[in-house]
């Protein structure tokens, strides 16, 4: 029976990598809506496997890298080529932009990077440096659904992607969804979040999403900033 339940976890996660595949198949056929569906199914799997694999106790190496290479294409090739196909798809802009498009390759590219880091990083146990890679997936299927290419000005989308691009491999700390308790005081930051992306989500629909993820980077400088100071005023004690 312990054999049986320790392929659990792994089962899940195969999940995840499958939902990233069909998110890609979905995005060349111009089928943002059930591309970014699939991506959505991918975070819940990438969720329960983690869940699953605490509750059953059956953690393994295979587990722990079959969970990067499936969130890479689910959280990095998914929404990198939802953001190539809606950047290649704005005709009305000058012919230069169509080799813009491929700036939209750095997501996976810097996906891989944080996820390589993350493996290899022992201080990210109970936070995270850097953007997780499935929050930066969240961020640009709100981008993408939102889409209208007379609101975007032709270069706003690329900043977005190098700036995002960005975080996920910098050393800006964020703090996880990861609960120990129910109490306010130790999951105070969480609570504003998932109030604040609820209020998002209902208000602007799928967009909602980009919004969250704005919120939960705020959220996190906000919190750095309180901590560091909270630490100088220790220091001067």
């Amino acid at each position: 029976m312990k054999r049986i339940t320790s392929y659990i976890p792994n089962t899940i996660t195969c999940g995840n990598l499958l939902s990233g595949c069909m998110a890609v198949i979905f995005t060349f056929q111009d089928r943002f809506d059930v591309a970014a569906l699939f991506i959505l199914l991918a975070a819940i799997c990438d969720f329960l496997d983690g869940l699953a694999a605490r509750v059953l106790k059956a953690y393994s190496p295979m587990g722990k890298e079959l969970d990067s290479l499936a969130d890479l294409v689910s959280f990095g090739i998914a929404p990198g080529m939802m953001v190539w196909s809606l950047l290649d798809g704005f005709t009305l802009f000058p012919y230069w932009f169509k080799e813009l498009s491929y700036i939209a390759l750095l997501i996976p590219v810097a996906g891989a990077l944080r996820l390589a880091k993350f493996n290899t990083d022992t201080r990210q146990t109970t936070s995270f440096r850097g953007l997780p890679i499935p929050a930066n997936a969240l961020f640009w299927i709100g981008i993408c659904l939102f889409d209208n290419t007379a609101t975007w000005h032709p270069l706003l989308i690329p900043a977005l992607v190098v700036v995002f691009s960005y975080l996920m491999v910098s050393e800006l700390p964020m703090f996880s969804l990861k609960v120990s308790s129910l109490s306010w005081r130790a999951n105070k930051l969480r609570y504003i979040l998932i109030a604040g992306s609820l209020a998002l989500i209902a208000w602007y629909g799928t967009a909602g999403f980009a919004g969250a993820i704005v919120l939960y980077i705020l959220l996190s400088i906000i919190d750095d900033i309180t901590n560091l100071c909270s630490k100088s005023s220790n220091t001067r004690v």
